[in-house]
């Protein structure tokens, strides 16, 4: 084939490992990706639409489904689940600096991985983590030396990056620089030592992308240098029309005039509106007239955009915020292209971040008695069945077009192709509560004595022989639909 010929430039012929690349790249890519992210717009274009489709304004939510001995609903410990978890949540409870929030901290999380490729948390308990007794530290990835190596270690293991590893290649520990918030010179400073920190206690959030790749790299790391090429390339061409727009022009000399060519003298003529000037004998006006930007200009950045933007798995149109040229059935694709790209990384975050936070924070509160029900602290016992009983809620999206899609999805539900439940989901709603709040709601329709006719106008309908929403009162005692209508 003719990929695997010689003689193609300097077109790599050996496979390079996945430690090379980050031992030998990797700090780099970073340093140049921080850059970007701090002067590129079009970079701070690309984190801002991670961070704001994947985490958005809710972050990921909890949605506790623990159930009954019966099988229904158990509405009292569902709601202390929620309730507490949302309570740690808060800012000031769930991190240990007390300046961020648990949607912060996931969008802190999205953005450092971004940016850096990789994001590290570690989980802080007992009075310095809070009100809560546990809270979670973000460490900055750079803090973890990925100079450092082992081979072979005393105890067996070996390490790379920073990371002790199992012979396996299970982590083990984190050797840090430095966990102190205080040290401005932890990036450099070797002979301070290093904190081995239990990887029980740290969470390494990067994307598998190679076999044996132990620390991730930058999410725009391929579209770096074009992007560093257009911003480049604009400074250039700001210069440039700047020059044009100053219409600057050369004194030129005839033969036998001018000065000497040892002369220090020069002649300077500053050019203002409606100003002549008259030049010594001998001497005229060389024009100088610069062409560019020119009409090339904006095919050339939209080439390098649209390579950039296929690099990062967002949309061309909204990285570079431009529409031009698109209609509803292209921006629909594309739309939905990237809201399946987002929804990857939703549940890359989910598994890598929410649900190992929140076990810990359950086990926690479970072990020392904090979780009440109905005042009453729930054993630990039930440790292993409430980390199963939960559903995250990842931020969703607006229809593209509500009334056609709207039909398609009732016409799928009446069709028993798909549930409400399914539909809601995908809203951004927990089913069970749309549930709750259309009852209560046709319970106080009711009550304030509406007629039924208004309520079916309303609520299409309910089925035959229901015409009277049923109350909360009247369930029976004991009966689980009395937690349902609560």
């Amino acid at each position: 084939m003719k990929a695997a010929r010689a003689g193609n430039d300097d077109w790599p012929t050996i496979p390079v490992a996945p430690d090379a690349i980050v031992a030998t790249q990797l700090s780099a890519l970073v340093a140049r990706s921080r850059d970007q992210w701090a002067n590129n717009d079009y970079v701070r274009s690309f984190v801002r639409l991670m961070r704001q489709n994947v985490v958005g304004p809710l972050g990921v939510t909890m949605q506790a489904k623990a159930r009954t001995a019966r099988g229904k609903s158990d509405k009292p410990t569902n709601d202390a689940l929620e309730a507490d978890w949302t309570e740690w949540g808060q800012k000031g409870n769930c991190d240990v600096t007390g300046g961020l929030s648990w949607r912060e901290v996931q969008c802190l999380a999205v953005v450092t991985a971004a940016r850096d490729g990789e994001f590290i948390l570690r989980f802080v308990y007992g009075a310095a983590a809070g009100p809560h007794g546990f809270a979670v530290q973000m460490i900055d990835p750079q803090r973890l030396p990925v100079w450092r190596s082992v081979d072979r270690m005393t105890n067996g293991n070996f390490m790379r990056h920073g990371i002790e590893f199992t012979p396996w290649g299970r982590p083990v520990a984190y050797h840090f620089t430095s966990t102190d918030a205080s040290d401005s010179t932890w990036y450099s400073v070797e002979s301070a030592g290093f904190v081995r920190v239990p990887a029980d206690e740290i969470i390494h959030g990067y994307l598998p992308e190679m076999v044996g790749l132990k620390r991730g790299l930058p999410w725009a790391a391929s579209g770096l240098l074009r992007l560093r090429n257009v911003e480049k390339f604009e400074d250039a061409a700001v210069q440039n029309a700047r020059a044009a727009a100053t219409k600057m022009g050369f004194i030129q000399w005839k033969e036998g005039y001018g000065p000497e060519l040892d002369d220090d003298e020069a002649i300077n003529i500053d050019a203002e509106p409606l100003s002549f000037h008259e030049l010594p004998m001998g001497a005229e006006m060389a024009d100088w007239d610069p062409l560019f930007p020119s009409a090339d200009t904006g095919p050339f950045l939209k080439g390098q955009l649209r390579g950039a933007a296929s690099g990062m798995g967002v949309p061309y149109n909204e990285l570079a915020n431009d529409l031009e040229g698109v209609n509803f059935s292209s921006i629909r694709q594309m739309t939905l292209d990237a809201r399946e790209h987002y929804k990857e990384i939703q549940q890359w975050l989910i598994e890598t971040l929410i649900a190992p936070v929140r076990a810990a924070h359950l086990s926690w509160r479970l072990l020392n008695g904090k979780l009440l029900v109905k005042g009453k602290p729930v054993s630990p016992d039930k440790l292993a069945t409430l980390r199963a009983a939960v559903a995250w809620q990842p931020r969703r999206w607006q229809w593209i077009d509500p009334s056609k899609d709207v039909e398609a999805a009732l016409a799928v539900i009446r069709g028993g192709l798909g549930s409400p439940g399914q539909f809601i989901r995908e809203q951004g709603r927990d089913p069970e509560t749309v549930y709750r709040e259309i009852a209560d709601d046709m319970a106080a329709m009711a009550d304030a004595g509406i007629p039924p006719d208004v309520v079916k106008f309303f609520f299409k309908g309910p089925a035959a022989g229901n015409d009277k929403p049923a109350k909360a009162k009247d369930a029976p005692e004991g009966d689980d639909s009395k937690e349902l209508a609560e």
